[in-house]
């Protein structure tokens, strides 16, 4: 009876909050509708005299800010690496950072190959670019209007490759401590030419159909976490549980490290998000407070609901809650008021923390708890971009189902599935095709020595 009480309550306190959060979010915007109009002016100005277009020009604000923002980005991928690691048993520290660590090197070949070219290349058919960019032809260091027309085209592609690097290490978290690396390298690969690729295509790409329909993804909700997330899944349920899940202890073996790793991946968000407005200005500051806000609201709430539910609020908690947030606010960032931020940070913590616990009622082993906190928490998010997206955040967005738009909650929803159905069944076919031809476990002797010495031949603590 109280159990159930205490979630009663905990349910009331949620929605109450929630309301009052969103509430917060629309009235800036109708307070700004209900403004008097300006006044016409009688006498129009005479017509500037028609001159040719000038070829855009590099800006240096802009350009530095989306360089530091790739870099950003690019810790992120390390940031991820210590956040896994520390949550395997230590026998397997090393081979976890190695999976996150090698991708940094793979897809960023891949990336300046074929990579950029399918994702962001000349359209074909809505579905895919083609090799016209292959191995950066083409990209140089004037700027390209059509993604950004103020910063050289190559910093708007090694902006692109921070994301397509990070997208395929967040599934590593689904099969941690079992998989093998020889297989880890090909799917991984054959992941990012089937699924992120055209998936970046449909969503960013000039001539990307779900783009076209006008769907909203400011900084990767769906491009990165949904796509990541439920490939995770179908990874899970392909490989299969670990060795004595269940009857070993499990935990965490460096909660500390993890708590680092989620620092990091907390600071590098800022180059994720903000740095998605392509320029240092009003918009890039909007996504930025909008990141801080979400992730620190998820903090409290992930932490909030987890003592509620099992008496006690814990580390690991708090490093997950504030990732939740981050990854429910990215389709957001650019769309939504400091308010909407704060009530997308506020249920991201709950949703995603009840995932989480459903993971083992469904029987599947998400090692590292990827479907919970990236598939969910993206999902979330695309769907609350639908609610709470204001034209008088972006004008180049849309105005969401709270603001008088509920087309735009259906446009986000197509997507959401779209995406989900593709990346689920592309992954779970290729994962199953690999398994037969390479095989994706390692041998049970050697997932019970560990993946760092039976995979790499070293150990990540000699003591």
């Amino acid at each position: 009876m109280k159990t159930h009480l205490r979630k009663w309550t905990m349910l009331i306190l949620f929605l109450t909050a929630a309301l009052f959060l969103a509430a917060g979010a629309v009235m800036p915007a109708m307070a700004e509708e209900g403004k008097a109009p300006v006044a016409i002016q009688a006498v129009p100005p005479a017509p500037a005299p028609a001159v040719p277009d000038a070829p855009p020009a590099v800006n240096a604000g802009d350009t530095a800010w989306l360089l530091v923002s790739a870099a950003l980005v690019m810790l992120m991928t390390p940031g991820l690496a210590l956040f896994y690691g520390g949550m395997v048993r230590k026998k397997n520290i090393l081979g976890t950072i190695m999976q996150s660590f090698i991708i940094i090197g793979l897809i960023s070949v891949e990336w300046i190959l074929v990579g950029y070219s399918f994702a962001f290349g000349p359209d074909r058919g809505g579905v895919i670019g083609d090799l016209s960019w292959f191995a950066l032809r083409g990209v140089g260091l004037a700027p390209f209007k059509d993604y950004a027309a103020t910063v050289p085209h190559q910093a708007f592609m090694i902006y692109q490759m921070m994301f397509a690097v990070i997208t395929p290490a967040l599934i590593t978290g689904a099969f941690a401590e079992r998989f093998k690396f020889s297989t880890f390298l090909v799917f991984t690969l054959l992941w990012a030419l089937l699924v992120y690729n055209p998936v970046c295509h449909w969503v960013w790409g000039i001539g990307g159909w779900i783009r076209n329909l006008g769907a909203l993804d400011f900084a990767g909700g769906t491009v990165v976490h949904i796509t990541s997330g439920v490939s995770a899944l179908a990874a899970a349920l392909v490989v299969g549980k670990r060795k004595g899940l269940g009857a070993e202890n499990m935990a965490p073996h460096n909660l500390p490290m993890t708590v680092l790793g989620a620092a990091i991946l907390w600071f590098g968000w800022f180059g994720f998000n903000a740095g998605s407005a392509l320029a240092a200005g009003d918009l890039s500051t909007s996504a930025f407070v909008n990141t801080h806000a979400a992730a620190a609201m998820a903090t409290l709430s992930w932490v909030f609901v987890e003592w509620i539910h099992r008496g006690k609020p814990t580390m690991l908690g708090a490093a997950s809650g504030c990732v939740a947030g981050l990854v429910a606010i990215t389709p957001a960032a650019g769309f939504v008021q400091p308010m909407g931020g704060l009530a997308i940070g506020l249920l991201a913590g709950g949703i995603c923390y009840s995932a989480v616990m459903m993971k083992g009622r469904f029987g599947y082993d998400d090692s590292l708890d990827v479907v919970g906190v990236h598939c969910v928490g993206g999902t979330f998010g695309a769907l609350a971009t639908g609610l709470l997206a204001t034209t008088a955040v972006n004008a180049g967005g849309a105005n969401g189902l709270f603001y008088g738009n509920p087309k735009l909650l259906a446009i986000q929803a197509l997507a959401v599935v779209v995406t989900l159905v593709y990346s689920f069944s592309v992954s779970f076919l290729l994962l199953k095709v690999l398994d037969k031809v390479m095989g994706l476990r390692v041998e049970k002797e050697d997932e019970v020595m560990g993946l760092d010495l039976s995979m790499h031949g070293e150990a990540g603590y000699n003591w």
